[in-house]
């Protein structure tokens, strides 16, 4: 006789082959709205080919083998590579020839942001590591245009659609990419403490001495970095070769044991006279960086929205499939609530995230430009802060096999929590929201006109911003600008669903969110909640 023991039942079948853009109904809906409509036929291709098993494959092959470094070569000369699995690079190729990377900068038609906004998010479901790389290229580029020469030597390839990934001098490679290191071991979050030193070489360039304690992707073509030069902090571009041809001394130390991004290179270097250029003046660093960060904190937001999607997306499939107690998981009711609550928040951070990107859109309104100095630091605060906890919901969803290696959502927690680290913690953040409060009037004026556009759908609502008016007018704004960074930002996701999502979706975000019994748990929208129609829109069959 042969015994039958492992037979599998009751197990759903994996998320893949599916297209990742056409099965959102929100961010189709954000996509057309914000401006980037003509992008729709070139997202549907993105959304097949990111949503086939081949691309979550190589997104589970690049972190399963993650960089190595190699410091020296057989003879004791120094290499300072990093090792990197085909897979990594196979992502890197699709990023590059999507034009993630740079595509707006090259190709600045109306919308160009939103439609790389709509990518980005949807590359960010497969693999987050190969992100940053993606993120540095992109934020870098508003930076090296403010000066025509290094423009002019930068942009053309950076511009390319070809991912190159070989270690060359930067005049002999087919595309390129830039990165930034600004942090020391003193300092973090405080980069006018650094201490490497820039002195100048006598030919228009500068030397640097001293070490970065987190620098990213030490393998790509160039970085910026901040370093104290003698009119004090300054922005330089340093390559990784000489305009000589010799490998410029940025010596990788190692690379980072990280929680997460472990597909990604994040490394410690010194520079032992590394040659740099000067990006804008002497003394005026931080202001250059901090438009970089504009963009990259941007970054953080959908790549945070992209992962909160594809947890929410597993589990929603997990619960068609799976039966518990005489009936389909998605069928059971304290299940719809959940799932629907988690469809919710994402659906709230997608909208806010195109609507950000449309601002980026519009550089030369300065009521857009406002608003998107006040909501980047606020989105990125909120949003970030509630990826890691909606990872985990849905992890809970799926129970063991969400907790286990084998599938994604074990990564997507993991890598959560870099989002709200990276480019400035959750009080860097909210004191921002404070700076861009303080340094123009107009900027509390123009953000209750875009809140005024909602005014009068919903009781709840108008009495929120009652309530949040009360908030700026606070004489502690500091010690409560958490509160008032999380308000701000509900309130915008509120407006944006009453103008543009069905009245049943605004009315659960209304009446969860914003009334003030809500306890931040997931599953508990009101019993009279439109479910179906919450999960429908989450994930189409």
């Amino acid at each position: 006789m042969v015994w039958q023991t492992h037979k599998v039942i009751n197990q759903s079948g994996p998320l893949a082959d599916y297209n990742l853009f056409s099965t959102d109904v929100a961010l189709n809906e954000a996509v057309r709205r914000e401006g980037a409509g003509w992008a729709v036929e070139s997202l549907l291709a993105m959304g097949a080919e990111l949503g086939s098993a081949d691309s979550f494959e190589h997104g589970r092959l690049a972190n399963q083998y993650p960089p190595v470094l190699r410091s020296f070569d057989m003879k004791g000369n120094r290499r300072d590579q990093v090792e990197f699995h085909p897979s990594w690079h196979a992502l890197m190729r699709g990023i590059v020839s999507r034009g993630f990377h740079t595509g707006p900068w090259a190709d600045p038609r109306p919308g160009a942001h939103v439609a790389r906004a709509a990518g980005y998010l949807l590359q960010a479901q497969v693999e987050a590591g190969s992100l940053c790389p993606t993120t540095m290229t992109y934020g870098a580029i508003p930076a090296l245009r403010r000066q025509q020469e290094l423009a002019s030597h930068w942009l053309p390839t950076l511009f390319s659609r070809e991912y190159d990934e070989r270690d060359l001098p930067f005049a002999q490679k087919r595309g390129g990419l830039i990165g930034m290191g600004m942090t020391e071991k003193q300092g973090g979050s405080d980069v006018r403490a650094n201490t490497t030193t820039a002195q100048t070489d006598g030919h228009g360039g500068y030397v640097l001495t001293g070490h970065k304690w987190f620098f990213s992707a030490p393998q790509i073509d160039a970085h910026l970095v901040l370093a104290q030069a003698p009119d004090g902090l300054s922005c330089f571009l340093v390559p990784r070769w000489r305009p000589d041809g010799s490998k410029n001394p940025v010596e990788i130390q190692r690379l980072k044991d990280k929680l997460g991004n472990c597909s990604n290179a994040s490394s410690e270097v010194e520079f032992r006279g590394a040659w740099g250029q000067l990006l804008g003046e002497e003394g005026r660093g931080v202001p250059v960086i901090l438009e970089m960060g504009t963009y990259t904190r941007l970054d953080c937001v959908l790549g945070t929205t992209g992962m909160m999607r594809q947890a929410l997306s597993q589990a929603i499939h997990h619960c068609r499939h799976r039966s518990a107690f005489g009936a389909k998981l998605a069928d059971q009711p304290l299940m719809r609530n959940v799932l629907a609550d988690l469809a919710l928040e994402v659906e709230a951070a997608v909208a806010l995230s195109l609507r950000m990107a449309r601002a980026f859109d519009v550089q030369d309104d300065e009521s857009e430009t406002l608003l998107r100095r006040l909501l980047t630091p606020a989105a990125k605060y909120w949003i970030c802060k509630r990826g890691p906890e909606l990872a985990a919901e849905a992890m809970e969803v799926m129970g063991g096999n969400g907790y286990v290696e084998e599938g994604i959502h074990a990564r997507i927690y993991r890598e959560m929590p870099v989002n709200s680290i990276w480019e400035g913690s959750g009080n860097v953040m909210c004191l921002d929201v404070l700076r861009a409060i303080a340094k123009s009037p107009r900027t509390v004026e123009v953000l209750q006109g875009e809140l005024a556009l909602a005014t009068g759908r919903h009781a709840t609502y108008d009495q929120y911003l009652t309530q949040l008016q009360r908030q700026f007018s606070q004489p502690e704004r500091e010690t409560q600008a958490r509160r008032l960074t999380q308000s701000l930002t509900l309130a915008i996701q509120a407006s944006l669903l009453l103008q543009h999502a069905p009245e049943a979706v605004a009315d659960a975000f209304c009446r969860s969110r914003l009334a003030g019994d809500w306890g931040d748990s997931f599953g508990t929208l009101p019993a009279n909640t439109d479910f179906a129609l919450l999960i429908g829109r989450a994930l189409t069959e």
